[in-house]
């Protein structure tokens, strides 16, 4: 039988809540010390950084290494091992420390297994309880790397106190307390980078001040521009003031743009004189662009043809290309064959005497068949039935196509179309049928004859030994 416990936690984390029971009495200082940790905020955002399968899972290291971890003491305090709580099962809660004896802090685990090489080394102060174990197999279950640590480690979100066994407990900080001050922490941090980006946009990083020359005026960059423009596919002469009306960023800046304006009028005029319009130029180019095309295509197709004499040289073969074309249109292709043979099948694909059969003989036949349909149903004889279509296919002149056709298969016999289906209004002959094929044999009636037969015996047993007059006679 377990011991009571006394104080519940919950922890939250990312792979879903673990709600633990703490045995405050039997492991005080490792309680409290949890407890306190935990209303300090000191378990929010750490990871858990190990996990032996079918073992344990450990967290409570905030470096996320295995190799830190402080107590609420602020040094490692004593194990207490307890005589009745042991390691005897999953779920159960314990103090992880460096290998030595009396070295806890604020790492702890949770079993996955019975784990009895931990007993009188380890000390144990929770259980989980409900369905929440289900949520530490799941971290148990996580993918590792070759240091037991997991690849996507789980954090703890934060730590809910349902129950506080210590209501002396006087915290450094709350946890609400610490997250306010990591919020503005964070946000100071943004401001800060944010002014330090405005500063470093407002300097000029092409130059270096060195103390005496941080007074001196900078002189803005100069930035020299080219004119976009093509004067060959002008057609004014005069170019629209796009250029000349750039706002210049130096002194020497005017010149230089008045410059190029004036070198471009003079090569507009110049390209004028010469009667180059675009047109013109544009149709030049084109000439010029399918020459060089139709030149390069001629000279890959005669690569090409030499590489084929060449290969076929070497595979010892003399036929040229228009010998081995000749040949292949000559010889009959598989699938032509398999075409030809299909084309002679018969049916309204099959030609007799150069013509393709009409619907015409279609209609005779199902003619045909009605007449049979309703000459069977009728008060004449079905043997009189087959002369009286073939009257009415003689009138209409279709029983030639169809007696000629090799095509058409033609059933000669007529005798179903006068067949019935008949039903008998009632059960009469199914039930007579099974009285007389079927026994029905009643267990109880077995039973109850088996018990007369029984009494018969006995009856003529009595009355045989009355006859002879007692147990014995004399001879």
């Amino acid at each position: 039988m377990a011991l009571p416990t006394r104080g519940r936690v919950i922890i939250e984390t990312t792979v879903g809540e673990i709600d633990i029971e703490l045995w405050s009495r039997e492991a005080p200082k490792a309680c409290r010390s949890f407890i306190a940790l935990a209303m300090e905020g000191y378990y929010d955002g750490v990871i858990f950084h190990r996990v032996v399968p079918d073992f344990l899972v450990q967290t409570g290291d905030r470096t996320g290494t295995g190799g830190g971890g402080e107590s609420f003491f602020g040094e490692p305090f004593e194990d207490e091992i307890h005589p009745r709580l042991k390691f005897v099962h999953r779920g159960l809660v314990g103090c992880a420390n460096n290998g030595q004896k009396n070295s806890n802090d604020s790492q702890f685990f949770i079993t996955l297994d019975r784990a009895d090489e931990l007993n009188g080394k380890h000390t144990l102060w929770g259980r989980c309880v409900g369905d929440t174990i289900f949520n530490v197999l799941k971290i148990g279950a996580l993918e590792l790397d070759a240091n037991e640590k997991p690849l996507y480690p789980p954090k703890i979100k934060r730590v809910r106190i349902i129950d506080n066994p210590f209501d002396d407990i006087v915290p450094r900080i709350t946890a609400e307390e610490k997250r306010v001050q990591q919020r503005a922490r964070e946000e100071a941090q943004r401001e800060r980078e944010e002014r330090e980006r405005r500063k470093g946009a407002k300097k000029d990083k092409k130059l270096l001040s060195f103390g005496a020359e941080e007074d001196q005026e900078e002189e803005p960059a100069v930035i020299k521009k080219k004119p976009i423009v093509r004067p060959d596919l002008v057609e004014t002469p005069d170019f629209p003031n796009i250029v000349s009306d750039v706002i210049p960023l130096t002194k020497s800046a005017p010149a230089k743009s008045q410059e190029s304006t004036e070198k471009s009028r003079k090569e507009s005029k110049t390209d004028k004189k010469d009667g180059d319009d675009v047109t013109k130029i544009r149709e030049r180019h084109e000439k010029e662009k399918t020459a060089k095309g139709d030149s390069r295509q001629a000279e890959i197709e005669k690569m090409e043809a030499e590489i084929r004499k060449l290969s076929r040289r070497r595979n010892g073969e003399d036929d040229s290309d228009e010998e081995r074309a000749r040949k292949k249109a000559k010889s009959k292709s598989y699938l032509e064959e398999e075409l030809s043979k299909y084309s002679k099948g018969r049916g309204l694909h099959s030609k007799k005497d150069g013509k393709k059969k009409d619907e015409g003989d279609v209609l005779a036949a199902l003619n045909s068949f009605r007449s049979k349909l309703k000459g069977s149903f009728g008060d004449e004889e079905p043997e009189d039935k087959p002369a009286d279509a073939e009257e009415q296919s003689a009138e209409t002149g279709d029983t030639g196509a169809i007696a000629e056709d090799p095509g058409m298969e033609v059933d000669d016999d007529v005798g179903f179309l006068s067949h019935k289906l008949y039903f008998p209004k009632d059960n009469t002959e199914e039930v007579n049928k099974a009285e007389r094929d079927y026994e029905v044999i009643d267990p109880r009636q077995r039973g109850a004859r088996a018990k007369e037969e029984e009494r018969e015996k006995r009856r003529a047993m009595k009355t045989k030994g009355g006859g002879h007059g007692g147990r014995g006679h004399r001879r």
